[in-house]
């Protein structure tokens, strides 16, 4: 979704949001950026700096959900030597090493209820203390924040502190997932397949008509980054310099496969395997499909999503072909 400070993409939806960014970019607000996992919101934080009046200082992540409640405040705020049993000397927190930049704490619904509390000092009051230290220190960075939950719900479950809430709300950003900008990955696919080829030293052709249109089907609940990662497996496994739909791993890829293994061409001039009436073929058909998928029907990667067809209109065919999970 980036090349360096870029986002990759010319979709309405894309624009809009980097409009928004653009206008809040040059001021000292805290900024709450919205989406779902693997949507580029890393990506919109250092965009966001990079623009921004701090950009020459240093832009410093904390990632809030990687951390145990215990250690979560001394990798935020630092700590003084002896503070707790492995604090050996003093630790510069995160807080205090984006001095003149940019503060960014990713996925913030996931700190505790205890660091909410701090945080919510250094947002209003611009100051905080090391663990273990009495020293009143004065924060001076720009902080962003962002979540994939929902946290005025999150609110209303006790959860999250109401004050912070709207302390961070005060410029909010949505960046919607791939799938309301599918007109993006077209662009995003042949930069990822670029980059991945020449870092693993391949040649590879532009990607055909067939592998976007697969692609473009798709939803990618996993959204940027589960494209990358499908791209990045296409041009590893790919033989030649063309990447097939096989080479996808995507369950359409695997259902066509599926389809065209089952079926039996009398012009071919061969007989693998006899000819089946319509109604068994469609039955080993379903079959294939409910094993790839793992025998799951509903959702964006169950059978009947795949199919095209409605849940019940599966369930419907199941039931008359006399299909059930073993």
């Amino acid at each position: 979704m980036v090349e360096s400070n870029k986002f990759i993409g010319q979709s309405e939806a894309l624009q809009q949001f980097q409009t928004r960014l653009m206008e809040v970019a040059s001021t000292d607000l805290s900024v709450l950026i919205m989406g779902e996992t693997g949507v580029g919101k890393g990506l919109a934080a250092r965009v966001l700096h990079a623009q921004g009046a701090h950009s020459d200082g240093p832009f410093i992540q904390v990632n809030c959900g990687s951390l145990p409640g215990t250690l979560i405040d001394s990798e935020l705020f630092g700590h003084e030597k002896g503070a707790f049993a492995s604090a050996v000397s003093r630790r510069l927190g995160k807080a205090e090493l984006a001095k003149d930049g940019t503060l960014f704490l990713d996925e913030i619904g996931d700190m505790t209820l205890e660091t909410q509390a701090r945080l919510l000092r250094l947002l209003e009051e611009g100051t905080f203390e090391r663990v273990g230290g009495s020293e009143i220190l004065k924060a001076q960075t720009r902080i962003v924040a962002s979540t994939n939950r929902n946290l005025e719900e999150m609110v209303n479950t006790g959860v999250f502190r109401e004050d912070l809430y709207y302390r961070i709300y005060v410029f909010p950003l949505y960046l919607p997932p791939l799938r309301e900008r599918k007109e993006d990955i077209p662009e995003l696919a042949e930069f990822f397949k670029d980059r991945m080829a020449a870092h693993i030293g391949k040649k590879i052709a532009p990607l055909t008509r067939e592998v976007i249109e697969e692609l473009q089907a798709y939803d990618w609940p996993g959204n940027v980054r589960e494209l990358e990662h499908t791209i990045q497996r296409g041009v590893t496994v790919c033989q030649g310099s063309q990447i097939a739909l096989e080479d996808l791993g995507s369950y359409r890829s695997r259902i066509k496969s599926a389809a065209l293994d089952l079926v039996w061409t009398p012009l071919s001039g061969t007989q693998d395997r006899p000819v089946v009436p319509l109604e068994e073929f469609e039955r080993l058909y379903l079959l294939e499909v409910l094993k790839i998928t793992n025998w799951k029907v509903k959702g964006t990667e169950g059978a009947a999503a795949q199919l095209e067809l409605p849940p019940s209109t599966l369930y419907s065919k199941m039931k008359k072909l006399g299909i059930e999970r073993p």
